[in-house]
């Protein structure tokens, strides 16, 4: 399928839609935010849908997108207080959610237009240069995002960056799942398994407060496949603070290879996923925030529990623990990391 025209930003720059196709996976890639906007795959009857939250136009990812298939960055997830230093200088970031910067501020990656330098039926090469300076971070920082259709049934995003000052980097996609197609309700009954041991409580306005805590005998407990509603109103401090999941997991393995991270299964529709990473973390967020103000391409409005995250990334809030695994890039070095997501029917 050639790409297409999906609308018009409100500074008139045309956003273009991409469709990459294999037999068993389609996949819609904008190139502003690189937002995938939908991944469509069938389920044990054969019957397609798109797996993923969406919104109709370029003026909704533009103006109230809760981030829906972006990219996050400079640094996706919060910074406490818009505040970090490195080398000695203190760098401010814009407030996006008081107190704290959440996923690189308010004009953030995913609120920008990104290059396509590289397009085919299986393939999507995205690239944008960060200027310095740019929502309070240092350096010139060039990024590259291939999105791909290696092997059947697999969405590859694949992430390089490069900078000529040292900076802070955390890029994820931050796509809401709901295997059961999207609009269909709630992703109570899903049944998550996370490959972690631990996982990063976090103070009242959910920046992680330096522990890495033990998930057994807790709701976070997802080293056995559990639904994601079966503890998530047990009244533990954590899930009480952020409203559900909204956590931080370290995941179990070396980081820079890439290893099963968590996988997903809707009992009704039978579809699976099955997510591997290079990255130290994953954020398991259960879309608290959707209040049902969005309408999806289905025309239907998504509520909270209407999907949920599998953010591949490094530890929030890293620049600001030292104990945590080290989120700086500096000139010379290269960044990369890769994320698998791997679909299936049962």
């Amino acid at each position: 399928m050639r790409p297409d025209t999906f609308g018009t930003t409100r500074a008139g720059e045309t956003v273009t839609r991409h469709n990459l196709v294999r037999d068993d996976l389609r996949v819609q890639v904008i190139d502003y935010g690189a937002v995938v906007t939908a991944i469509k795959v069938p389920d044990r009857e054969g019957q397609w849908a798109n797996v993923v939250l969406a919104l109709g136009t370029v003026e909704g990812y533009e103006t109230v997108s809760p981030h829906f298939g972006a990219i996050a960055g400079r640094y996706a997830n919060r910074i406490a207080r818009g505040r970090f230093t490195l080398d000695g200088t203190t760098y401010a970031l814009p407030i996006n959610e008081p107190p704290n910067t959440m996923h690189g501020g308010p004009e953030g990656f995913s609120r920008r237009l990104w290059r396509a330098a590289e397009a085919d039926g299986t393939r999507l090469v995205l690239q944008r240069r960060s200027p310095d300076g740019e929502e309070g971070f240092p350096g010139t920082l060039d990024v590259e995002v291939v999105y791909s259709l290696p092997e059947p049934g697999t969405l590859r995003i694949d992430y390089r960056a490069v900078t000529d000052r040292p900076t802070v980097l955390n890029l994820t996609n931050h796509s809401y799942f709901n295997l059961a197609g999207e609009g269909i309700g709630d992703v109570m009954d899903h049944v998550v398994q996370v490959f972690a041991d631990t996982y990063a409580p976090t103070d009242a306005t959910q920046i992680p407060t330096g522990e890495l805590a033990a998930v057994a005998g807790t709701p976070f407990d997802f080293r056995e496949p559990m639904p994601v509603g079966a503890r998530i109103r047990q009244g533990h401090e954590q899930i009480v603070l952020a409203g559900g999941y909204d956590h931080t997991f370290v995941l179990r393995g070396p980081a820079g290879t890439l290893r099963p991270a968590a996988t997903c299964l809707c009992p009704a529709s039978g579809r699976r996923l099955a997510i591997a990473t290079t990255q130290p973390a994953l954020q398991l967020y259960s879309g608290n925030s959707l209040d049902g103000s969005l309408i999806g391409p289905s025309g239907r409005t998504y509520r909270s529990g209407d999907g949920v995250c599998f953010e591949t990334q490094g530890f929030p809030d890293a620049p600001n623990h030292p104990s945590f695994p080290s989120t700086v890039l500096r000139p010379g070095e290269t960044f990369t990391s890769s994320t698998t997501y791997r679909f299936s029917a049962l």
